[in-house]
């Protein structure tokens, strides 16, 4: 492979996949609307034209912003490689710095405030334009800000320990350092797991034990039939952010918690709240949070072996616009220029997920009724503003869960 070689086929590569996005978003786009102005037939009678066509005027609404992020970057990449601002930013950090980790991580920190500030636009314009015309939104600037200062201490806290321990591995450990490298990050996610329900999410929201005592009866009854374990269930208070609502587990072992959110307890009735939550214990039933996290482990292994191939090649830095490759040039290189050449790829993992959601609805089903489920489903559609007609193939490149149309019809063959 030469330098020249490489750069045609990273041009072709982001070519096709920024067409292919933006492809498939006017292609949804167009879908949407054509439907906007007739319910579909699953849901006839459960959602009035008003909310179908206020979810229509919604995916819309951040399909257009969408087309101005993808295009923002796009151009950022190709600045910061064969634009030559990563080259310029490494040699600056580079005299100001000298070698070394203290200035890999330097580069990773200023490349990261620079997207950050090139994004923070598009950012503020979804929460504070698009999710407070549609009626989601309840942030305001002071608790944006201070999520926003607590996000930075965390990166700073977590992510620079991280990226230090990787980028000493990378240079210490030989020609196989992306092994040891992954086991770092391997554990290192692990222990967020068992932290994250904790430590890390009450940074955010306040976490309160569920004080409804027939609701919690029921609840209980359903983790004794599914043979779930809990540390507590909790109620959220995501109604300080936004109007969406939503019903999860998380965490490990005696870790393992069920948080609800306040917004999700005021719209579903209680053998609704149940029905959902035996969707999520589904998920745990089929064990789909460990299938996912060793594909993730399997496929952070896979990666970080071909960046070990390709670290030490001069037409890898070459062929991006860099000059002289170093650890820390080589480990951002690669993590930027990845996606362009895995999108293309997305319906796979897309159809996993789906497949793991069709199975976990029918776990939920043999639980509780079906039709409990779907009247859940509907309310949630309904509230989130959630497109009912989506093009199947936008769906099948961004979509994890199935449309909507399609879990219904499932649910009421269960």
């Amino acid at each position: 492979m030469t330098a020249s070689n490489f750069t045609l086929l990273f041009l072709a590569a982001l070519a096709l996949s920024t067409a292919l996005r933006l492809w498939l978003d006017v292609r949804h786009m167009r879908h949407v609307a054509a439907h906007r102005d007739q319910v579909p037939g699953d849901f006839f009678g459960r959602i009035e034209l008003v909310d179908h066509r206020k979810a229509a005027d919604y995916t819309a609404a951040k399909l257009r912003l969408g087309f101005v992020e993808i295009a923002v970057d796009t151009l950022l990449l190709l600045a910061f490689t064969l634009g030559g601002a990563l080259a310029l930013i490494d040699a600056a950090l580079r005299d100001l710095l000298g070698g070394g980790h203290l200035q890999g991580l330097a580069l990773f920190a200023t490349v990261a405030v620079v997207g950050f500030v090139i994004g923070l636009p598009a950012s503020l314009y979804r929460s504070f334009v698009i999710e407070e015309r549609f009626g989601f939104n309840k942030l305001t600037l002071p608790l944006w800000f201070a999520d926003l200062a607590k996000g930075a201490v965390l990166a700073v806290v977590i992510g620079g320990p991280l990226l230090y321990a990787v980028l000493w591995l990378m240079n210490a450990m030989g020609r196989h350092w992306w092994f040891y490298v992954w086991l770092v990050w391997l554990g290192t996610n692990l222990l967020l797991l068992v932290l994250y329900p904790t430590v890390i999410a009450p940074l955010f929201n306040k976490f309160t034990p569920l004080e409804d005592a027939s609701l919690k009866q029921r609840i209980e009854a359903l983790l004794a039939r599914c043979g779930f374990a809990s540390s507590g269930l909790f109620v959220m208070d995501g109604s300080k952010r936004s109007a969406h609502g939503n019903a999860y587990f998380t965490g490990f072992g005696a870790a393992r918690r069920i948080v609800f959110f306040d917004t999700l307890l005021e719209k579903l009735a209680p053998q609704e709240i149940e029905a959902v939550l035996a969707h999520e214990l589904g998920h745990f039933r089929h064990k789909h949070v460990v299938k996912r996290i060793a594909l993730m482990s399997a496929m952070s292994l896979a990666f970080l072996w071909l960046l070990g191939q390709l670290i030490d090649q001069p037409w890898f830095y070459a062929g991006l616009g860099v000059g002289a490759g170093s650890t820390a040039l080589g480990l951002l290189l690669f993590s930027m220029v990845l996606p362009v050449f895995l999108f293309p790829l997305a319906p796979l993992t897309s159809a996993l997920s789906r497949k793991h959601e069709y199975e976990a609805d029918a776990y939920a089903a043999q639980q509780t009724a079906a039709a409990d489920l779907i009247a859940a489903l509907v309310k949630l559609y309904r509230d989130n503003a959630a497109t009912l007609t989506p093009d199947p193939l936008h769906s099948l490149f961004h979509d994890s869960h199935p449309p909507a149309s399609q879990r219904i019809a499932r649910l009421h063959q269960a």
